[in-house]
């Protein structure tokens, strides 16, 4: 249903939560609809991608979008890079680790440019329409070897499978809940380096982890996606150990009561 021209009304903005900046009408497509290519995830060259998120985001993972936003270079480069990422393919033979990289870039890239498109905004839930409109995690798609793919394909269906349950302290929803977005690409080469460092650096914040005698408090993020951190909490927080504080790793029981921490959906724009 076509409604890009309608006015909402108050109540209808009560029923969505926010008043979307883009409507419902029709998917916002990103890179290339190409014919599939011969390009393999291997060969796809992630560098302009380390140059851009080193150049706007900190240490901290938090993102100038206002500079970002202000130079017309680099959002082309931005669409730019997300064309290369268009011409890989599904099919040729890739490493495992090149394929987590490549969709792990994917998705940061194209959640950046989700909001890039909406900024200033406080919160990227302010773009999740629950009943009608426009919403981020679905209707933003970007083409890879010809098929479309949203963030939410790309997390549950591409990377989750893959079984390495990281991606979730690597992959960045614009939130200051979530983990740090890198301030390099993610590549074959470096990346179980990469995902171990973002996860000790994850669990390193009080605001993800929090141990008081037996007593453990844990990211939203765990329970969320609780399959691929273990079926009962000794399992999860044996799972977890390895990416604490050696102190706090010390100290953990596994019999410890676990609950979760509030997350926090505010936009993690420095």
């Amino acid at each position: 249903m076509q409604i890009d021209s309608i006015r909402l009304v108050p109540c209808l903005v009560l029923l969505l939560g926010s008043c979307e900046s883009t409507l419902a009408g029709s998917n916002i497509y990103l890179g290339q609809r190409t014919t599939p290519s011969s390009i393999s995830m291997n060969d796809v060259d992630h560098g302009v991608w380390s140059e851009l998120v080193s150049t706007y985001v900190d240490d901290q993972g938090l993102v100038n979008y206002r500079a970002w936003l202000a130079s017309k270079r680099d959002r082309g480069r931005l669409t730019t890079y997300l064309s290369h990422l268009s011409s890989a393919s599904h099919d040729v033979a890739a490493s495992r680790s090149a394929k987590l990289a490549f969709w792990i870039n994917a998705y940061n890239a194209v959640t950046v440019e989700g909001i890039l498109r909406e900024y200033p905004t406080s919160s990227i839930r302010n773009h999740t329409a629950k009943l009608f409109g426009y919403n981020i995690w679905d209707d933003l798609q970007l083409y890879v070897g010809g098929v479309a793919h949203s963030l939410n394909e790309m997390e549950h269906e591409i990377l989750r499978p893959m079984g390495e349950p990281r991606i979730h302290f690597a992959i960045v929803c614009a939130s200051m809940g979530c983990p740090r977005l890198l301030n390099e690409a993610y590549t074959a080469e470096n990346l179980d380096k990469q995902l171990q460092r973002n996860a000790k650096h994850f669990f390193a914040q009080p605001a993800n982890f929090k141990l008081s005698g037996s007593n453990v408090q844990v990211s939203s993020i765990l329970k969320w996606f609780s399959d691929d951190f273990g079926t009962s909490d000794p399992a999860v927080l044996r799972r977890i150990r390895p990416w604490l504080e050696p102190a706090d790793a010390a100290k953990l029981r596994e019999t410890a009561t676990l609950s979760y921490l509030s997350y926090d959906w505010s936009i993690n724009a420095q």
